[in-house]
């Protein structure tokens, strides 16, 4: 996980520590973990996001080119983070892929109403959840072209 602001690609807004690992195990694996920051809770996000709290006066160097948002956080939860995300200009086009347990319609329906860009289902099985992580980060890090 990168500890150098500046050097971000992916921000990772997971509360726990087993999913957070293995997201970032998975995207070492397929060598796009090197550029990963984690925060644990909806706050620590939206921080991060808006440069504030413990993030102030940190300019990136480059542009974040995605956030993996997990629903249920604590503080602020990720429909609210999203929400919040979408409601600011600089944020407005940043792909967010919601990864949650969350299979409920509402929670579906709701995020992409809020400007998601994907909605996956974290898979209890390790090898499935490493492949899925692979697989998104490898197509919205690698594959997907966003405004710039």
């Amino acid at each position: 996980m990168s500890s150098n602001y500046e050097m971000v690609d992916i921000l990772l807004a997971e509360d726990s520590d087993a999913d957070a690992e293995m997201t970032l195990r998975a995207l070492r694996k397929s060598n796009i973990g090197n550029a990963v920051h984690r925060v644990r809770d909806g706050q620590e996000a939206l921080d991060f996001l808006n440069q504030t709290g413990p993030y102030e006066g940190c300019t990136p160097a480059r542009l974040l080119k995605l956030v993996l948002l997990d629903l249920k956080m604590p503080k602020i939860d990720g429909v609210e983070v999203l929400r919040k995300l979408r409601a600011t200009e600089a944020s407005r086009t940043l792909p967010v892929v919601i990864m949650t347990s969350s299979n409920e319609e509402r929670d579906v329906t709701q995020s992409y109403l809020l400007g998601a860009n994907s909605y996956v289902v974290k898979p209890i099985d390790f090898s499935q959840f490493a492949k899925t992580v692979v697989e998104v980060g490898l197509y919205w890090i690698v594959t997907n072209r966003v405004p710039g």
